[in-house]
């Protein structure tokens, strides 16, 4: 189990252990998860997986939810199948393309799903769907109705060594491009990496896009994607020109997010973009005391951002099966603020209704990241997102050892294709 945050407050609401969970996979057929004899109903919940193993998979986190509602819901039973968030979009698209429908998802693919007419609403499975938190309600949002419910948020700052920066003379934190440049510099001259820059697939999409953000770009423009624009452009070129310098790691493009964040961890990288999911990767390693890093606004062209990515994975409901009733029944349950706190207690994420981040609001450690949330900006919610990530994970890093102006049109022309 990763070390826990010893500012926390929340270990009353801590995942009691599930002695036993049977985890089910997605039969061949609606009609297999329909009433059972005595009347019983089965649904079918798949969820990523945000654990590090077995003492903090997700499983085990569904599970005491699971547990508490059949006890209140004796005509309900719930079986849960857990993949990794990695592979979670495209093992989920292999269930439906076979027709083994799910009742409920928790993870990141929807669009698709509600236009094929495979979606209830939000307003059809939750009591209160105005409680989710509204900044993610365009983003879950399919030809003006929210099917995709944000079950978990997260939001990003830029982290930085405090301990690096005094050994190399920089009293301040980066504020601007030409900040982090120099700032980037100097700490090479100390023989450890200026900026991490994770541009492989494991999360390329969403470096890239904080760096478009810095001056005023993005995957889209007025609902078009403009990944070309002459900003994106920019910002690639600003890029390039750090890597060439040598002041991050080795060609970006084949390094991914993970690796990146336990070097920081050992107190050998300056700056990093990064999210609350950081901070125990930082207590675990043991190497960097809370005194020795902080995290900031990412910094942007002319200035600290007044904005940035806010991610969010959601919770999708499924028709084919029939259970809306059901499905109702334990979104509400799983809703409730006890399990928001507690999942975000677990994976040091954020929660996803507003009554949940009123609750977090004190807590010193996830403040910041909750402040960003309001003013965050989100992926694009099309039917050609999904295909435009995978080519951004698999490409947009060569646009920082390439030609950024050449790789960025191809993937304009490939998003524009896919739409």
């Amino acid at each position: 189990m990763k070390k826990k945050i010893a500012s926390r407050f929340w270990g009353g609401i801590a995942l009691a252990a599930v002695a036993a969970l049977a985890l089910a996979g997605c039969g061949s057929s609606g009609s297999s998860s329909g009433a059972a004899a005595g009347g019983t109903t089965t649904l079918k919940l798949v969820v990523a997986d945000y654990g590090t193993g077995p003492a903090n998979a997700s499983a085990k986190y569904w599970g005491t939810i699971i547990t508490a509602f059949e006890a209140s819901h004796p005509s309900i039973k719930v079986n849960v199948t857990s993949i990794p968030w990695t592979n979670f979009d495209q093992q989920v698209q292999t269930m439906i393309q076979n027709k083994q429908y799910p009742d409920i998802t928790e993870g990141d693919y929807f669009s698709n799903y509600a236009q094929q007419g495979l979606l209830y609403s939000a307003s059809d499975v939750l009591s209160d769907p105005g409680n989710l938190l509204p900044a993610f309600k365009a983003q879950g949002t399919y030809n003006g109705v929210q099917y995709g419910m944000p079950f978990t948020t997260s939001s990003r700052t830029l982290f930085y060594n405090k301990k690096l920066f005094a050994q190399a003379g920089i009293m301040t934190a980066p504020k601007t491009w030409a900040d982090v440049e120099a700032d980037a510099a100097k700490i090479k001259k100390l023989g450890k990496i200026g900026f991490g820059l994770p541009l492989g697939s494991e999360e390329a999409q969403a470096e890239s896009m904080l760096w478009m953000l810095g001056d005023g770009g993005g995957y889209q423009t007025a609902g078009k994607y403009t990944i070309n624009s002459p900003a994106n452009v920019e910002a690639f070129t600003f890029l390039k020109g750090m890597v060439a310098a040598g002041d991050t790691e080795p060609d970006p493009g084949t390094v991914d997010r993970t690796p990146l964040w336990e070097q920081f961890a050992q107190g050998s990288i300056g700056m990093i973009n990064g999210s609350p999911a950081l901070i125990p990767i930082i207590q675990s390693a043991g190497v960097l005391k809370a005194a020795d890093w902080t995290s900031v606004p990412i910094a942007g062209k002319a200035g600290p951002l007044t904005t940035t990515l806010g991610v969010c994975d959601n919770v999708a409901a499924f028709k084919p099966n029939g259970h809306e009733a059901q499905i109702k029944e334990f979104l509400d349950f799983a809703y409730q603020d006890k399990y928001q706190l507690a999942f975000d207690n677990e994976y040091d994420l954020l929660p996803a209704t507003t009554t949940a981040a009123k609750a977090l609001a004190s807590n010193p450690v996830f403040a910041p990241f909750l402040t960003a949330l309001p003013n965050s900006v989100q992926y694009p919610s099309d039917t050609a997102w999904a295909n435009v990530k995978t080519k951004i994970q698999d490409t947009i890093g060569t646009a920082v050892t390439g030609s950024p102006t050449t790789v960025l049109s191809q993937l304009e022309q490939a998003s524009t294709t896919a739409s």
